[in-house]
């Protein structure tokens, strides 16, 4: 079902987050979150650095686990030990860093720590390279990238390739979300309108996305809600196509202006 099919039925919630807290000692990197994301919405998560944005993003994919809170997920609550638990609830993450092994080539890293084998024995299994190749192949059309050559090492390749490698990455497996933190604050006018478009091409598919972004031009392109996160706190919600930039400006600073008619507070 695509997204536009979805838009016209009531969409089931498919993340909520209820309470969800996370100390550091003394620090409250994050308090009573509470968070809600429907089947096949793009949602953009922004505030000030050290507003807590992605400490929530690492509870939610495992990264982290929370100090008090819920994190419900496709109807379950899920206690995520591990970044492997998310991955196999069908939560997928790209993150600052891609976490992409520079010296292996792109299907290599497509299926990185999910390699196809001939045989499963353990240290002494067989990878099925032919498949692997063919299915990073399919990844790279669904998602809209272009690599002339797949078998060269990642380390050769632009930012924007890596970047672009590591959403069809996220984007092949995950069956239910995608999260990703500042996927393009590294990127050229060229290499981010190439990722945007991988965005919509997710939409399009009703794939639900999370995107943590500092690029609000970016953020009202893409998206149908912004969430604004203030010292570890959600300060409101807002409707993209109902605010403009004033407004969320005005949230992530903290601003009393009497501005917020269009905001939902947390």
């Amino acid at each position: 079902m695509t997204g536009e099919k979805r838009a016209g039925a009531e969409r089931k919630v498919i993340l909520r987050t209820e309470g969800l807290t996370k100390h550091y000692g003394g620090v409250r990197a994050l308090e009573d979150a509470n968070f809600e994301l429907l089947d096949g919405e793009h949602v953009a998560i922004v505030g000030d650095n050290g507003a807590g944005k992605s400490t929530f993003v690492r509870q939610i994919t495992g990264v982290e686990r929370p100090t008090s809170g819920k994190i419900l997920f496709d109807g379950q609550e899920m206690d995520f030990q591990s970044p492997v638990d998310a991955r196999e609830a069908g939560i997928e993450a790209v993150f600052q860093n891609l976490a992409l092994a520079d010296d292996l080539d792109v299907p290599s890293n497509i299926f990185l720590g999910r390699e196809e084998t001939y045989f499963n024995l353990g240290p002494f299994s067989f990878l099925n390279e032919k498949k692997m190749l063919q299915r990073s192949q399919e990844a790279l059309e669904k998602t809209g990238v272009k690599i002339p050559n797949l078998h060269n090492a990642i380390a050769n390749m632009s930012g924007g390739q890596r970047q672009c490698v590591a959403i069809s990455r996220a984007a092949s497996f995950a069956s239910k979300l995608i999260l990703m933190d500042e996927p393009t604050a590294a990127l050229g006018v060229q290499e981010t309108t190439q990722v945007e478009n991988i965005i919509r091409g997710l939409k399009k598919r009703g794939i639900p996305l999370i995107l943590v972004s500092h690029n609000l031009r970016q953020v009202f392109n893409l998206v149908d809600k912004i969430w604004v996160f203030r010292r570890g706190r959600i300060a409101g919600m807002l409707e993209a196509d109902k605010t403009d930039g004033n407004e969320v400006v005005s949230l992530i600073t903290g601003v009393q202006s009497g501005v917020h008619e269009n905001a939902s507070y947390i």
